[in-house]
């Protein structure tokens, strides 16, 4: 299972919190790229609520994650 930002974006919106079935529904819903949906399905923890996608991506990064000051923009 790989994740990018790219494919990370099609799950922004999804109806958090949701259970694996849920996201991969509003995956296909959505026409996300197959990526997103083999991803989705590679989890291994059946049943479980994702509150955001840092449940499944430990690693999203986050806005203090980038190095710039939103006071100069």
């Amino acid at each position: 299972m790989y994740w990018t930002l790219e494919l990370a974006s099609y799950l922004e919106d999804a109806p958090w919190p949701a259970t694996k079935e849920e996201l991969i529904d509003y995956s296909m819903r959505r026409a996300a790229p197959l990526e997103v949906v083999e991803n989705l399905q590679s989890i291994e923890e059946e049943g479980e609520i994702y509150e955001s996608i840092e449940d499944i991506w430990p690693d999203y990064p986050t806005k203090d994650d980038f190095f710039f000051n939103e006071d100069e923009y």
